[in-house]
């Protein structure tokens, strides 16, 4: 009876073995011959914390991988839709979509998270005063421990970007204009050159295409007569897709020799609060500010206001030759104290306006790490007083520093709304940078109000793409109205922008809309029937509110050997592309970023772009991405 108990028992066994490896064998046939991708991501739980160990499963078992130290994966999918589950033992699994994205973000649960309401970690807390803490850090802390969470670090990682919704095509028959403001500000490279460098690949909403690209200077011409800039345009085959057209549009801000530049009235305002202690904050500030102070001639003025648990003035409104007095005051700064920044603001803007030079450079250079938490710190209530105080002429300049505390999205709002431009200084070379290599382009403004707006002709235009700019983008007609605001255009600064351009020969169809009910396209005919698509431009001199029109048409006509800013804008556009996962990123990899980069270098006077090559190796060395 024993023996044909075991004879049963091994018969269910093969069957089972058998069955296994047939269904293995079925599935592996199934997927044989699918293209497949990568995808990668990053995995952090709710205190931004990076998550390791975290089993990422696709759909269907395909495949399988697990998070790094650092809270990063890489997998391989189908190139189909597919869904990915993320699995780990003290947290909630969690499943996300790929749909054609190349990178997945995403951010888990504990398991006990949802049990901890405001009152019950109070009552946990206050259970216990043998460790009565005053610190809100602390009571988290606390109530983590007590239901067996891991409690966050005190210093844990609070930096926070906008959201980025990349943009899509555009079918020119529902949508046959663009309309954007210019973006002159470039913190965004530079911060990402600090993820880099430290080893990690940036936060994807901190990847800002249209900053990495304008963060170089491209070899456009001077502008002639009476308009502040030139424009250039130049149309060839898309790098990453060559079935479509890349459209690269570049301004050329008008050069003024420094001797020709118009006195400053200048107030530095300076975060010293407690966050701003560490080496690469204040220290680096008080080195940054002094080039600038060896920059100043006798007819400029500097103010110093500082803020902290309070604001206040250090230095009154001093001329520029005065260098001795105005070194002495910053360099008595130290830091402490939590963030009144919004009392800092009023008091530097009621400052600027005492001393303020008619015909000159009035400015607020704001230097921080973004953390506002005392007094007036909302992003809504500092974009209204900023809005409110530009009107009387003072533009703003805002400088980040340091890391694990940037709030890069408030302080980009404040020099958007500001009149000025954002950068962030990571180094003493970048620092050098704002404020010798581009000191008129950081401070003098030539042109406000710049805004695009491109009409694309759909006798031979399908659709478009515009690459980045998606926190500029403004409502068609707001390109008319000169009460909307747009950015602003310093002397000596290149502008530049990319369309990602579907032909009406390209065998793609055209993003789907239904049929107008009410309004018809009439396609044009004679001469305008061959051009491509109108470029309009507005734009004010720096103290006028009525703006001036400019206008150009651009043929159908694609350029063979393109110019080194046609191949390098594409090259970092394609890397900008890459960090984000994008879904249109085409056939870019690692390779065709370092072939398009190595092939336009160019001169390179300063060593930025040869820069660029080794950020982009470094990231190869890394091995974040594995190649097609």
């Amino acid at each position: 009876m024993k023996r044909e108990t075991t004879k049963k028992t091994r018969g269910f066994f093969l069957k089972t073995v058998i069955t296994a490896v047939i269904f293995t064998l079925v599935f592996a046939i199934s997927v044989q011959g699918q293209n497949l991708r990568k995808v990668y991501g990053y995995v952090k739980n709710s205190y931004g914390q990076p998550v390791e160990d975290v089993q990422v499963t696709s759909q269907a078992g395909f495949s399988k991988t697990f998070t790094n130290y650092k809270g990063w994966y890489i997998i391989e999918v189908p190139q189909s839709d597919t869904i990915l589950s993320f699995i780990h033992t003290d947290y909630k699994t969690l499943t996300r979509k790929c749909g054609a994205a190349n990178r997945i973000d995403v951010t888990i649960q504990f398991e006990k998270e949802e049990q901890i309401t405001e009152n019950e970690s109070q009552v946990e807390y206050d259970a216990i005063p043998a460790v009565r803490n005053s610190s809100k850090s602390s009571k988290v802390m606390m109530s983590h421990a007590l239901v067996g969470m891991p409690a966050p670090p005190q210093n844990w990682n609070t930096e926070s970007y906008s959201t980025i919704h990349e943009n899509g095509f555009k079918n020119v028959l529902a949508n046959p204009l663009s309309t954007f403001s210019i973006d002159v500000d470039n913190a965004s490279y530079s911060n990402v050159r600090r993820y880099i460098n430290l080893g990690e690949l940036p936060p994807v909403d901190a990847v800002r295409t249209e900053e990495m690209i304008n963060y170089f200077h491209y070899d456009y011409p001077q502008p002639t007569g009476n308009v502040p800039f030139s424009v250039t345009t130049e149309l060839a085959a898309c790098p990453w897709n060559t079935d479509h057209y890349l459209l690269h549009v570049g301004l050329q801000g008008k050069s003024i020799d420094k001797s020709e530049l118009p006195p400053s009235n200048l107030v530095f305002l300076l975060d010293v609060s407690g966050s701003m202690g560490m080496p690469n904050k204040l220290p680096l500030l008080k080195r940054a500010y002094k080039m600038l102070v060896n920059e100043l001639r006798p007819t400029d003025r500097v103010a110093i206001v500082v803020y902290a648990g309070a604001a206040g003035k250090v230095l009154d409104s001093t001329p520029g030759n005065e260098k001795k007095t105005i070194l002495e005051a910053l360099e008595k700064l130290n830091a402490g104290g939590s963030t009144a920044g919004g009392e800092g603001l009023k008091l530097a803007y009621k400052i600027a306006k005492e001393n303020f030079i008619e015909g000159g450079n009035n400015r607020i250079i704001l230097a921080t790490d973004g953390d506002f938490n005392v007094g007036v710190s909302s992003t809504s209530e500092m974009e209204r007083l900023v809005e409110k105080e530009r009107e009387n002429g003072i533009f703003m300049t805002v400088l980040g520093f340091g890391m694990g505390n940037i709030k890069d999205d408030k302080m980009e709002t404040i020099a958007d709304k500001g009149n000025g431009n954002y950068a962030y200084i990571d180094n003493i070379k970048e620092a050098r940078k704002v404020f010798i290599t581009e000191f008129g382009g950081t401070l003098f403004t030539i042109a406000k109000d710049v805004k695009f707006q491109l009409e694309f002709n759909p006798a031979q235009v399908k659709s478009y793409r515009l690459v980045g700019y998606e926190n500029r983008l403004l409502n068609s007609e707001d390109f008319n109205d000169d009460t909307k605001d747009a950015g602003e255009m310093g002397a000596g600064h290149t502008v530049t922008a990319l369309y990602e351009i579907v032909p009406v020969s390209s065998l793609g169809a055209a993003p789907s809309v239904d049929k107008l009910k009410y309004q018809e396209s009439q396609l044009v005919s004679g001469k305008a029937a061959k051009e491509l698509l109108t470029i309009k431009l507005r734009y004010k001199n720096p103290d006028s509110n009525k703006s001036k029109l400019l206008e150009l048409s651009v043929q159908n006509k694609l350029t063979k050997n393109t110019t080194d800013n046609f191949r390098f804008s594409a090259a970092v556009a394609e890397f900008g592309m890459l960090l984000r996962g994008s879904e249109f990123m085409g056939n870019t990899t690692i390779k065709t970023v370092l072939d398009l980069a190595r092939n336009s270098k160019g001169t390179d006077e300063e060593g930025y772009r040869s820069e660029f090559i080794q950020l982009v190796k470094t990231v190869n060395d890394l091995k974040f991405f594995s190649e097609k």
